[in-house]
């Protein structure tokens, strides 16, 4: 199964994100108004990064309140490790276990098309061992 099926019902103009050049306080508004952990950072309609709630801790911890003023592009993470709607679930998943990390942006033809997470590749393999489950046990009832 591939992430097409995970964003399948999600609208690409929803896609919540940032431009580099937004201030890293309005980034932190965003990602607690929302209740995110990151957002895709866009530079000229493309994803040049990633800004998380550990980049804005790491960078809290080492240059004080002062990186709040400084623009996302700035403290981000980048490049942005990316995936396509085409990609398989599972191997996405062994990317983010191998990399470390917990959100990727979806992109397709170059443009940002969903923005997903750890959870939303968990919960669909949790759906999938279900429904295999379930499936099995209406064949040993019917066997």
């Amino acid at each position: 199964m591939t992430i097409a099926k995970i964003i399948s019902d999600r609208d690409a103009g929803q896609v919540v994100s940032c431009d580099v050049t937004t201030p890293v306080s309005h980034a932190v508004s965003i990602l607690a108004g929302k209740r995110i952990g990151a957002l895709p950072v866009m530079q000229n309609g493309k994803v040049v990064g990633i800004v998380s709630e550990r980049d804005i801790i790491y960078r809290l911890a080492d240059k004080g309140s002062t990186c709040l003023d400084l623009p996302v592009g700035e403290i981000m993470t980048s490049p942005a490790i990316t995936v396509e709607s085409s990609t398989h679930i599972d191997d996405a998943l062994a990317l983010m276990t191998r990399r470390r990390f917990r959100h990727f942006p979806v992109v397709d033809n170059g443009q940002l098309v969903a923005f997903i997470s750890i959870g939303d590749l968990v919960k669909n393999k949790i759906d999938e061992v279900e429904h295999e489950a379930a499936a099995l046990r209406d064949y040993i009832q019917t066997a």
